[in-house]
């Protein structure tokens, strides 16, 4: 079992056992045993479909809350682009003034940060083609952690397709603490900086790799109210901001290739339709493509599980905004400062972090063990119907044959079985029923003879 914390879990006081959430989960991930949903967690991907289909609430995201603020003498929020995209019609300089009534003593926008990552983004593929050993293509956006977690369990042979370029929530904590942390004179330990997340998966990327970096984040959801009651109901004075257009426009689809610039690109959002491409990848089937930004959620970021406002409308919204703040030319502070950035550290954007084959669709690491399950899992499915139908607490009939085969599950859980069972032993007991022995004068009455 990984060692590995998640952001989503279950409620099981909530759970009716529908099996709503199983079908939707990427990696199989969720079973229905006695009544309740449960999570595989060495399976999870924490994307947050299952918080976004379940309609009793029974899957939710655990994170900070405001009350950890109070921990801390300063309070920096790192607002996801994607916040700018929950309130209509209202532009950023007052989304962030109301961050700042709500507790929080600066913003570092993340924003602001997509653009340098931008940058880092482009210079990492102009690298790419120049190097004669180039590594495969298409090169995949390490931007969604959700994406990265579903390449180790589902598509471990894609993990080196990824580029070792930081997301930008982890950027915006990096430069943070980099440009404004000196001049704060504080200890960093009195200093809280929370990411502001429309997802899970960024939750629980930071819990598991940027704890050094970030003291908590905060869901969008949980802020909506207090930011919209002081949008709606406060004069608030704008405050300036330093994100243009481009780094706003990362909070939807093709937002990011949009600002990279690079010539044969494809985005692609949605878990779903991300596992189709992927797999295609995996055929070989993408060889006029150079890069792939991939995302979990519709139609990007704005379509987060933790967030408010319809993702269509909040794509629509960013589309706007990303045009009014300018989405064609990176200003030239942005450049300024990644010129700095990078010559104080060449490695500033980009990590050493090695990404780890987690695939637990395989029946067993040892190969001789998982042939001999293969083979009792292929007879099994043999014996199950293929509908598909869910009604056993496991997604497929194969899901079912393979938890048969690792012992958490057996055969009669699938209810054909069950009944072919039932009526095969009615049968028996009406036959048996029917029998009398001979001391009951049976051979007499079908006149077999007898005294």
């Amino acid at each position: 079992m990984e060692l590995r914390s998640h952001s989503v879990v279950m409620d099981a006081d909530k759970c009716i056992g529908c099996t709503n959430c199983i079908k939707q989960c990427p990696t199989e991930a969720i079973r229905v045993r006695s009544g309740k949903a449960f999570i595989l967690t060495e399976r999870c991907i924490d994307c947050g479909e299952c918080i976004r289909i379940c309609k009793n609430h029974a899957k939710k995201a655990v994170s900070a809350d405001l009350e950890t603020l109070k921990q801390y003498e300063y309070r920096v929020a790192l607002p996801a682009p994607s916040l700018y995209a929950q309130f209509k019609g209202e532009k950023p300089e007052k989304i962030i003034a109301a961050l700042s009534q709500i507790g929080f003593d600066e913003v570092y926008e993340v924003a602001f940060a997509a653009e340098l990552t931008t940058c880092a983004i482009h210079d990492y593929i102009m690298n790419q083609r120049q190097t004669d050993s180039a590594g495969p293509y298409p090169l995949i956006s390490s931007s969604c952690p959700a994406v990265t977690r579903l390449l180790q369990i589902r598509f471990p042979s894609l993990i080196p397709h990824l580029i070792p370029v930081d997301p930008p929530y982890i950027t915006a904590a990096k430069c943070f603490l980099q440009e404004r942390l000196p001049r704060l004179n504080i200890p960093r330990e009195k200093v809280g900086v929370f990411f502001i997340t429309p997802c899970p998966a960024k939750i629980t990327d930071l819990n598991n790799y940027g704890q050094h970096l970030v003291d908590g984040a905060l869901p969008i959801n949980l802020l909506f109210g207090g930011i919209n009651h002081l949008l709606v109901e406060k004069e608030l004075t704008a405050v300036p901001h330093r994100s243009s257009g481009i780094g706003i426009g990362w909070a939807r689809a093709g937002g990011e290739n949009s600002g990279v610039g690079v010539g044969s690109a494809l985005a692609v959002d949605g878990i779903q339709n991300v596992a189709i491409l992927l797999e295609e990848l995996e055929l070989g089937k993408l060889h006029d493509i150079e890069y792939i930004e991939a995302l979990a959620c519709p139609q990007g970021c704005v379509g987060g599980a933790l967030t408010v406002e319809n993702p269509f409308v909040a794509r629509a919204m960013i589309q706007k905004l990303a045009g009014q703040y300018g989405d064609k030319t990176l200003p030239n502070e942005v450049q300024t400062l990644y010129a700095e950035l990078i010559k104080e550290s060449a490695r500033f954007f980009t990590h050493d972090k090695v990404v780890h084959d987690k695939s637990v669709l395989r029946l067993d690491r040892d190969l001789s063990k998982a042939i001999t399950k293969l083979n009792r899992l292929e007879a099994i499915l043999a014996k199950l119907p293929e509908m598909d139908c869910g009604a056993c607490g496991s997604p497929t009939c194969r899901s079912l044959a393979e938890d048969i085969v690792q012992g958490i599950a057996q055969l009669t859980d699938c209810i054909f079985i069950l009944r072919e069972q039932l009526v095969e032993l009615a049968q028996r007991l009406l036959a048996l029923a029917q029998i009398r022995p001979p001391a009951m004068g049976w051979n007499n009455e079908k006149g077999e003879g007898g005294e």
